[in-house]
């Protein structure tokens, strides 16, 4: 723990407010920053006061204190977690019975905290929920998810009708698993082949699959990777991708971007080395 993480931890040690007024102030609190500075006071603390309000918050009629208890839920006691497989008891009913779209996003991405296999088949059951934050909330809660129903929904959910859904699935298959499928390889080239308009959320989908298919040194990027590193706007994972892969096919491109690329030198040299040195 550095000095700006110790000083940090401390000025939640010292919060002399009791639990119960915390969450009074978080019910009323007026920004997200706010909000998220009262949870992470009650998550530091991660007592069994803190676990049975949060429990209490969950069966709530209110959706925004059961959302509460949800938020609280995620990352009780960090960095040592308390009461994980109570706490994943909570969360399983309220997939199983919740209707409510943000307590059923905060579930996914609570789950996501944890990061408990257990948590991947009740995920699931909300892959095909009309709401497209409930579904960017399966997939939060499914990073880093090695098992292959995780990876298939991941799969399934890239080629979902909403950016960031798509945007989160894609950075999901393409480096937070170690995993190398054919399956995963084709998805991440669908993406490649489909994201085509040139938003902000539609090009970073394209340099997270560019990257996923340089690190499992799939050689189909390549010429895609060439064209990229050759336009006009070249992005960091595009770069990134160029150094995993480490073709010298992309030495030429890689060159010339030293002329007027200036967003990360010490990657494009790296990229460059890996590249002109194979």
């Amino acid at each position: 723990m550095n000095d700006l993480e110790a000083d940090y931890s401390q000025d939640k040690q010292n919060d002399s407010r009791t639990s119960q007024e915390l969450i009074e102030l978080a019910l009323v609190a007026e920004d997200e920053d706010a909000l998220w500075n009262i949870v992470s006071v009650l998550q530091f603390r991660g007592d069994y006061e803190v676990f049975e309000i949060a429990s209490r918050l969950c069966d709530s009629h209110n959706p925004n204190e059961r959302k509460l208890g949800v938020d609280i839920l995620g990352q009780l006691g960090i960095p040592n977690r308390s009461f994980p497989d109570e706490s994943l008891r909570i969360l399983f009913r309220l997939i199983e019975k919740d209707e409510n779209t943000d307590v059923l996003s905060a579930v996914g991405i609570a789950l996501g905290h944890i990061k408990d296999a257990r948590a991947i088949k009740p995920l699931t059951i909300l892959k095909d929920h009309p709401s497209a934050d409930v579904r960017f909330g399966v997939v939060l809660g499914l990073l880093g998810q090695e098992d292959s129903l995780a990876i298939n929904t991941l799969i399934e959910l890239s080629s979902a009708p909403d950016e960031e859904v798509r945007n989160w699935a894609v950075f999901g298959l393409g480096s937070q698993i170690k995993k190398n499928t054919k399956a995963i390889r084709d998805a991440l080239l669908k993406r490649l082949n489909e994201e085509k308009n040139k938003t902000d959320v539609e090009m970073e989908i394209r340099g997270e699959a560019l990257l996923g298919l340089a690190i499992r040194k799939d050689e189909r990027v390549v010429k895609i990777l060439i064209e990229e590193l050759s336009s006009q706007s070249v992005g960091i994972l595009a770069v990134e991708a160029a150094r995993e892969i480490g073709d010298s096919r992309l030495c030429s491109v890689l060159m010339h971007l030293k002329d007027w690329w200036d967003v990360n030198s010490h990657l494009l040299e790296e990229a460059i080395h890996s590249c002109c040195t194979s």
